[in-house]
C-alpha cells in the first residue's frame, strides 16, 4: 500500500513545532508524490535485509529485525517519503528534527543503516546520483570570510551549550581510552599522543591550527613549551584564553584571531586537532602548504583527523548533505590517502607514525550524547529548542553510528620533514 500523499494530521501530541523564523520551511512537508512513491519503494527495499524493525502506524513492520532488534518508529510515513524522495540526504534527518519518525535507540538504528551505505542504493540507479545531487551553496565556500561564517554556525552558539555536555577538559574531538580511563583521562591520552607525535617538549616553539578551548595549548605549555594558537571562533577564542589564563600558562600560550592562512613564522611543531575537515578540498592544498612554511627545517606535525575511506571521500565531495546544512557548512571529511599524499606534495612531509581509533570516537559520541540528553533542561533554558533538541541527538547518533560501523574512521598521523 502506498503512502505517498501527504499526511493531514499533526501525528503524535509532544512532536516539535519548528517555528518558522528559527526553522523556515522545515514545519511543511515538500510534495512530491512521483519521488515519494520512488522514496518508499527503495527504502521499503534498502530496511528489507537489515537487522532493524521499522513499526508502521497500523503496527505492521519492516526490516529483518525480530522483537529485540533496535526499533525505528515510523510515525508520519507519508511526510516522510515526501522528505526523503524530494532531497533523500537532507530529508531524513529532516524527518527526524519534526518527529516524522523517531526511535529510542537512536544509534542502533542507524549503525545497519551505516553499515550498507555503499549499497542502499541499487547500482542502476546510483548512475543518476549527479543529477538529483544538490550542489553546496556559493555562500558557504571556505573562502577566508566565507570560512569564519561556517565555523561561526556551529562553534560560536553558545560555550554554555558546549560545556553542558563536554567533559571538564572542553575537549570537542574523539578521546583515546586506556583501560581505566574515564572520559577526561581519555581525551588528555589523545593529546599527549598528538604532542608526541608532534615531539613537542621543554623549549618547543609550537603553533596550533584549530584552539578548541584551550586543552591541548595548556597541556604543550605544561611540557614546556610556547604556543601560538589559532582560532576564527570569536566564543572559543575567549573562553580558551581565560581558561589558559587560568590554569597558569597566559605568559606561554598566545591565542590568536587569526585563520591558518593568514599565520606567520616558523615552529619547531605544528598541531591541529580535527581542523582539516572544515578546510574544505579545494583548501587543503593551500591548508598543507601553510603547515610547510611553518615548519622550522627538522619540525614535526601532530594530526588528528577523522577519516573515510578514498572512493567515499571523491563521491562525498559532490554532495550537500543534512550535515553540511545543519551542522558543520562547507566541510568535507578527508582520507588517509588525500591526508598523506597531500602533506608530500604541498609541504614535503612524510609520514612517521600513525593510529587508528575510530570506535574510542563512538564510545565519545555516546558519552556526549547521554550528557547532553541527561542536561538538557540546563541546555533548553539557553535558548534552545525541541527541533535543536532532536537535531543534535541526530547529529551525535548519526556520528556515533558512522564509528560504530566503520564507514567513519579517525586517524593520529606524525609527519617530519623530508628535507629541503
Amino acid at each position: 500500500m502506498s503512502t505517498s500523499s501527504v499526511d493531514r494530521t499533526a501525528g503524535p501530541s509532544g512532536l516539535p513545532r519548528p517555528g518558522e523564523t528559527r526553522w523556515p520551511g522545515l514545519a511543511t512537508p515538500p510534495h512530491s508524490p512521483f519521488r515519494a512513491r520512488i522514496a518508499e519503494q527503495l527504502f521499503r527495499h534498502a530496511v528489507r535485509p537489515l537487522n532493524v524493525r521499522v513499526r508502521m502506524p497500523d503496527g505492521s513492520h519492516l526490516g529483518a529485525g525480530g522483537p529485540d532488534a533496535p526499533e525505528m518508529r515510523l510515525d508520519r510515513p507519508a511526510a516522510f517519503f515526501h522528505r526523503l524522495g524530494v532531497d533523500a540526504k537532507i530529508g531524513f534527518g529532516e524527518a527526524y528534527m519534526v518527529g516524522d519518525w523517531t526511535s529510542d535507540a537512536l544509534a542502533e538504528v542507524l549503525t545497519p543503516f551505516a553499515e550498507r551505505m555503499a549499497t542502499l542504493i541499487p547500482p542502476l540507479l546510483q548512475r543518476f546520483r549527479r543529477f538529483v545531487d544538490r550542489a553546496h551553496p556559493d555562500g558557504e565556500e571556505n573562502t577566508v570570510e566565507g570560512a569564519r561564517a561556517n565555523i561561526h554556525r556551529h562553534y560560536d552558539l553558545s560555550n554554555d551549550l558546549f560545556g553542558a555536555f563536554l567533559d571538564p577538559s572542553m575537549m570537542y574531538s574523539s578521546a583515546l581510552f586506556g583501560p581505566d580511563d574515564d572520559l577526561t583521562a581519555a581525551q588528555h591520552r589523545k593529546i599527549d599522543s598528538v604532542l608526541d607525535y608532534a615531539g613537542v617538549r621543554e623549549g618547543s616553539t609550537v603553533l596550533e591550527i584549530g584552539t578548541g578551548w584551550g586543552e591541548l595549548a595548556i597541556r604543550a605549555a605544561a611540557r614546556g613549551a610556547t604556543v601560538t594558537s589559532l582560532t576564527i571562533s570569536q566564543e572559543q577564542a575567549k573562553l580558551a584564553t581565560e581558561r589558559i589564563a587560568a590554569a597558569g600558562f597566559a605568559d606561554r600560550v598566545d591565542v590568536r584571531l587569526c585563520d591558518y592562512r593568514d599565520s606567520s613564522g616558523e615552529y619547531d611543531a605544528v598541531v591541529s586537532v580535527e581542523m582539516i575537515e572544515a578546510v574544505g578540498e579545494a583548501y587543503w592544498p593551500t591548508f598543507f602548504e601553510t603547515i610547510g612554511k611553518r615548519l622550522k627545517p627538522g619540525g614535526r606535525l601532530g594530526l588528528q583527523a577523522i577519516t573515510m575511506d578514498h572512493e567515499r571521500m571523491l563521491a562525498a565531495a559532490r554532495s550537500y548533505t543534512w550535515v553540511h546544512k545543519y551542522i558543520f557548512p562547507g566541510g568535507l571529511i578527508p582520507s588517509t590517502t588525500s591526508v598523506e599524499q597531500g602533506l608530500l606534495e604541498h609541504a614535503r612531509l612524510r609520514l612517521e607514525g600513525v593510529r587508528e581509533f575510530g570506535q574510542d570516537y563512538a564510545r565519545t559520541l555516546r558519552l556526549w550524547r547521554e550528557r547532553f540528553t541527561q542536561r538538557w533542561d540546563e541546555i533548553t533554558e539557553l535558548g534552545f529548542d525541541d527541533v535543536f533538541k532532536r537535531m543534535w541527538e541526530f547529529y551525535l547518533a548519526y556520528s556515533e553510528a558512522g564509528f560504530r560501523s566503520g564507514y567513519l574512521k579517525v586517524h593520529q598521523f606524525g609527519f617530519a620533514e623530508t628535507g629541503r
